[in-house]
């Protein structure tokens, strides 16, 4: 055990540490993370298309595609609102002008976009339009791609200093507006020739090439605990795990919730959704209370133990865990490098995950469909972000005491270790 912590510390914490400070993994995860709270709002629509209570959903149904268009104006369009913020994000880094390195990546995201001559109705024709089909969390991996090509190409120009400069009495705003032009320029014209003149599809291709590492994690297994494994191993090190892999894996978690909450929407049985594992899958039924489950942490601690210390901890911790804010568990306990600890902390989210797969596989409960708020407690999180299913409630409950089952002995020795020290420091003060 002693070994493997070592080589953990030494091999693997160093390269992830590097990887969680690398700018554009931070752009990106900052750029997603952006588009939450619009997503909150509109899953909070999607819930009202898939009411339980038949008498309610028939007089709901004519109006489903009106109540569902918050949803398909937010979540819908998410790739739009994520690539400006992630190039404004990565251009701040550089420390160029925030703005208009998210209007260049915009301008790039939308190039690589291909319009539809709509000639519906005939009395008024459409004209060009964009299919939303690409503006939504199908088309991130293009607005990820757009804005590393279109900060990375204005950066180039600035540092070589190709860019129109005007005088100083020009107005901020239209100074940028000229500093841009060559580069945004360049930018325009190099994905014109690659969308229109060569016909090459960006978004098809990224969206094939990454494909089977979607399925991989989504309805495989093992692809379903590998996230599970990397995140709670950093975290038993002190490195935020959610925001390192986080960032690599949750635009696939997004595209994930997109097709659930698509199928789910054209009339796809709950219990058949296209994906088993969208981050919310891990939210409300693995990592319930926070990383690790420690809510059930937080409860053995106030229950079970004579240390004065853990009993302590574990009293200003079960309020934050309900809410899944477990940080004062994490560095309270502390969970991060205790032998005592490592082994269920990491072992409890991968038993969870099998046990979790399992009944959505077997369609035993829904599949999950909509985002809700993270800091909902799991029972009532669960229940909305699985279209209102309680067996999902009976998932969780069965997974606590899970988690509780596997915690306890490791509980118990440290409880035992921390009351001699207690004593010990007792005697000698005395």
């Amino acid at each position: 055990m002693e070994k493997f912590m070592k080589w953990v510390e030494e091999k693997l914490v160093p390269p992830m540490a590097k990887v969680g400070t690398q700018r554009h993994l931070l752009a990106i995860r900052n750029g997603v993370v952006s588009t939450l709270s619009l997503i909150l709002i509109g899953s909070f629509f999607l819930i009202f298309v898939n009411i339980p209570y038949k008498p309610l959903a028939d007089l709901l149904t004519p109006y489903a595609a009106t109540i569902a268009l918050p949803f398909r104006m937010t979540m819908g369009l998410m790739a739009i609102y994520a690539t400006f913020v992630m190039g404004s994000d990565l251009a701040k880094s550089y420390k160029l002008d925030s703005t208009t390195g998210g209007i260049l990546s915009l301008g790039a995201f939308f190039m690589l976009q291909m319009p539809v001559n709509v000639l519906t109705p005939k009395d008024k024709p459409l004209g060009s339009v964009l299919p939303m089909g690409s503006l939504g969390a199908s088309g991130m991996f293009t607005g990820i791609l757009a804005m590393i090509f279109a900060v990375e190409v204005y950066r180039f120009f600035s540092v070589h200093k190709i860019t129109i400069k005007m005088p100083e009495q020009v107005p901020p705003a239209v100074a940028r507006s000229f500093e841009a032009l060559i580069p945004g320029a360049t930018i325009l014209v190099t994905l014109w020739i690659i969308r229109d003149i060569a016909g090459f599809d960006v978004n098809n291709a990224l969206l094939a090439l990454f494909k089977p590492i979607t399925g991989v994690l989504g309805n495989n297994l093992f692809g379903a605990l590998l996230p599970m494994f990397l995140i709670h191993i950093l975290w038993s090190f002190g490195i935020h795990g959610m925001s390192i892999v986080g960032s690599v894996v949750r635009p696939m978690w997004l595209i994930m919730l997109d097709d659930n909450a698509k199928a789910l929407a054209t009339g796809t049985s709950a219990t058949h959704l296209p994906y088993v594992t969208p981050e919310q899958f891990y939210q409300w039924t693995v990592t319930i209370g926070g990383a690790g489950a420690t809510i059930v942490v937080a409860a053995l601690f106030i229950t079970i133990c004579k240390s004065k210390f853990l009993r302590e901890v574990g009293r200003f911790s079960i309020i934050p865990g309900i809410f899944n804010i477990n940080e004062p568990m994490i560095f309270g306990a502390p969970i991060i490098l205790n032998p005592y600890l490592f082994i269920p902390f990491n072992v409890v989210p991968l038993v969870l995950t099998t046990v979790s797969y399992t009944a959505i596989k077997l369609h035993l409960v829904n599949g999950f469909s909509t985002f809700q708020a993270w800091t909902l407690p799991a029972p009532i999180g669960g229940f909305l972000s699985a279209g209102n299913d309680w067996r999902i409630v009976v998932l969780i409950a069965v997974n606590l005491v899970i988690a509780t089952i596997i915690y306890y002995p490791f509980i118990k020795a440290y409880d035992k270790k921390m009351v001699a020290d207690e004593s010990k420091a007792a005697a000698e003060a005395a």
